[in-house]
């Protein structure tokens, strides 16, 4: 187990690397490119078996304990360690990761975007994957800082050579947003890691806060928060994602939704719930108020986005969706209660798989058109998926409806047990105040399912004009959206797959690191 997660985390980079040289003699294939490409399929591949070999190999027994666990001495001038481990919080995200590059490699060998390199195209690929990972691997504070940045390169480049229209002033505003972001949160975390003595996050969780001054607690939550903000995205510092969403190649608005975006709610759960409480308690309500503003705002721009004669972005309103679904996300952590919590850690799977389909179905429906604007898609009577490529629209339906959350879905738990948090936040919390952050999300629930019918009514239906026939779901695409669409089902159907991984363990770090 300690090797295999060490081989999760680090092969990748090896492939890389690899992907860079010249293919050896006998797996060109028919070109350097074709062997590239199959190259980033079989590493990706590997990873994610290694990833579902560490879950059966996990102790579900006890999901609360670090396992798997790596602790060597790294710089000890500063006690910085490298510290691996995983547990039933950070064992889904790294699964998820995974799983979604996986997909984003295999649907690339078919379909890779136009660009320069398919090597550089690999290389990026892999080293986002490898810095992905061990955000969610890693237990020290500043390992965790440069696994946070290792990703911000490569998703750079995969914007800007990659994307389409706009690319390169959305990958400055991603970049530039991203990093002022960080370089706030280095100073949080070297605030707490030298008023504690310690970077190590076990250490620290451990202690509860009990080291740290409320002060100290309340500047850490403040400039850590900043950063992990930015990446979430929290409302109002969300700007740079729907340009990133738009510009960026399908795999790349994938990747971003999926396990991107996950990176900084869980910066939140590991670093600041069980290491600054007396600063968390503080700032929640802000937090709180934060989202649920994001929730309604996200949910008003995709109706304006959608509206007939708005020329909306259907890349740019699931990018939108997304600030109101990590709003819900940010409410349950801002109730620093176990519901709350569980119900953060769940819409953030649930968030990843369902995104990741939808930009998934939306790049394949722009792929045949050749526009993902709403106005041109629906025209005068409706896009007609329905009747010109029946299997794809509904798909894009089925998408549709688990994204605003319809029970028997995965959309539907996490969001629940996040309003039910709110309803009961943490004692010293206003109960008042947060009834009223639980009434105002769930309004947005509403406005997420009219907007989302809205998509489905204007692109799915429609009369059948007289034109040709779209190419519906091909096999490539098939192989690379089943995985998600059953995984939304399974966690809609039985939760306890992720709950029971998850609950033992933030009950834990909400006690001070005591089972």
């Amino acid at each position: 187990m300690q090797f295999l997660l060490a081989f999760i985390v680090g092969i990748p980079l090896v492939g890389a690397v690899a992907a860079l040289l010249p293919a050896p003699p006998g797996l060109k294939g028919s070109g350097p490119d074709q062997a590239v490409l199959r190259h980033g399929v079989t590493v990706t591949g590997a990873v994610l078996v290694a990833a579902i070999v560490l879950a059966a190999g996990f102790d579900h027994d006890h999901p609360s304990k670090m396992q798997a666990t790596t602790d060597i001495s790294w710089i000890p001038a500063l006690d910085v360690r490298i510290h691996l481990g995983i547990d039933g919080i950070s064992l889904p995200l790294l699964v998820l990761t995974a799983l979604l590059t996986f997909l984003c490699a295999l649907y690339s060998y078919f379909k890779l975007p136009a660009g320069p390199s398919p090597k550089a195209f690999v290389a990026l690929l892999l080293v986002l994957e490898s810095g992905t990972l061990a955000t969610f691997a890693v237990l020290d504070l500043l390992l965790f800082f440069l696994a946070f940045e290792m990703v911000l390169i490569p998703m750079y480049f995969l914007i800007a050579r990659w994307g389409g229209a706009q690319r390169q002033a959305a990958a400055w505003k991603f970049i530039l947003y991203t990093l002022l972001g960080s370089v706030v949160m280095l100073l949080g975390l070297l605030l707490v890691g030298l008023k504690s003595g310690t970077f190590d996050m076990v250490a620290l969780a451990t202690d509860n806060g009990r080291g740290l001054t409320t002060s100290v607690q309340v500047i850490a939550v403040l400039a850590i928060g900043i950063g992990l903000a930015v990446k979430t995205p929290m409302w109002p510092l969300h700007s740079w994602l729907p340009d990133a969403h738009t510009a960026a190649p399908t795999v790349g608005s994938v990747l971003l939704a999926g396990v991107l975006l996950k990176m900084g709610t869980y910066g939140f759960v590991r670093i600041l719930l069980p290491i600054t409480p007396d600063g968390m308690h503080t700032f929640a309500p802000y937090l709180a108020a934060f989202a649920v503003v994001g929730i309604i705002y996200g949910s008003l721009a995709c109706l304006a986005l959608v509206r007939p004669g708005s020329k909306g972005d259907l890349k740019r309103l699931i990018a939108y969706s997304s600030v109101g679904h990590m709003g819900f996300v940010l409410l349950g952590i801002a109730s620093m209660t176990p519901t709350g919590v569980n119900g953060a850690l769940f819409a953030n799977i649930a968030h990843g798989l369902i995104t990741g389909l939808l930009f998934f179905l939306v790049g394949a429906v722009k792929d045949r058109y050749g526009t993902a604007d709403l106005d041109t898609l629906s025209g005068a009577t409706g896009a007609a998926l329905y009747g010109r490529a029946p299997r794809l629209g509904g798909l894009l339906a089925f998408a549709a409806v688990a994204s605003l959350g319809l029970p028997g879905l995965a959309g539907f738990w996490g969001e629940m047990l996040a309003l039910f948090g709110s309803f009961d936040p943490a004692d010293g919390l206003s109960r008042p105040a947060f009834l009223t952050f639980m009434s105002i999300a769930a309004f947005g629930t509403l406005l997420t399912a009219a907007y989302m019918l809205m998509v489905v009514r204007r692109v799915c239906m429609g009369e059948k004009r007289e034109e040709p026939q779209l190419a519906d779901i091909q096999t490539y695409e098939f192989a690379a959206w089943t995985p998600l669409v059953a995984l939304t089902v399974l966690a809609g159907l039985w939760p306890a797959v992720l709950l029971g991984l998850t609950d033992p363990a933030v009950q834990k770090l909400l006690a001070g690191g005591k089972s």
